[in-house]
C-alpha cells in the first residue's frame, strides 16, 4: 500500500467527516439576521414600521431562516449546490442594508418632533448595518469554504475510483 502523506490524509478525512466549519458559519450569520430583526421589530416609533414593508420583511426572515438552515445542513454534508444557496443568501443579505435600515434612517421620526429627529438613530442603523454585513460574510464564508471543501472531497473520491479501476 502506498505511504500516505499529510495533504493525502486531510483529504481521506474528508469522506468521514461532517462540514461543520461551513455549517457552524451558516448558523452565526442566523444569529446576526436574528439579532437585526429583533432590533427592527422592537423599535417603536409611531405607525412607521406598521406597513406592508415590514410584512414582507417578517416573512423574508422567517423564508430566509428557512433557506438557511437548509443551506447549513446541505453544506455540512458536502451538496455543492448548499454552497451556491449560501453565498446567494449572503449577497442578498448584503443587498438588505439599502432597503429598510436606509429608509428609516432618512425618514422623519413622526413621534419625536424634533427637527432632524429620524425614525432609525444613526447608533441603530450602525447596529443593524453591522449585523446584516456580518450575516451576509458569514454566508459568503461558508459558500466559498463549502466550494473548497466539497469540490477537493469530489476529487478524491474520483480518484479513489480510478485507482480501483486500474487494480
Amino acid at each position: 500500500m502506498a505511504e500516505m502523506n499529510e495533504a493525502t490524509i486531510r483529504k481521506d478525512r474528508l469522506r468521514f467527516t461532517k462540514n461543520k466549519l461551513s455549517a457552524n458559519l451558516v448558523i452565526l450569520s442566523i444569529v446576526a439576521n436574528a439579532l437585526y430583526f429583533v432590533d427592527i421589530y422592537r423599535s417603536n416609533v409611531g405607525n412607521y414600521y406598521y406597513t406592508l414593508l415590514i410584512g414582507i420583511s417578517v416573512v423574508y426572515n422567517l423564508v430566509f431562516m428557512l433557506a438557511a438552515f437548509l443551506s447549513s445542513e446541505g453544506i455540512k454534508n458536502y451538496k455543492l449546490s448548499y454552497c451556491f444557496v449560501a453565498i446567494v443568501l449572503g449577497i442578498i443579505q448584503a443587498g438588505r442594508i439599502f432597503w429598510l435600515p436606509i429608509s428609516a434612517l432618512n425618514a422623519p421620526n413622526p413621534v419625536v418632533g424634533a427637527e432632524n429627529a429620524t425614525v432609525m438613530t444613526g447608533g441603530q442603523f450602525a447596529f443593524v448595518t453591522a449585523c446584516l454585513v456580518i450575516s451576509a460574510a458569514l454566508l459568503v464564508i461558508a459558500g466559498i469554504t463549502g466550494i473548497i471543501k466539497t469540490t477537493t472531497l469530489n476529487n478524491y473520491r474520483a480518484e479513489l475510483e480510478k485507482n480501483d479501476m486500474r487494480s
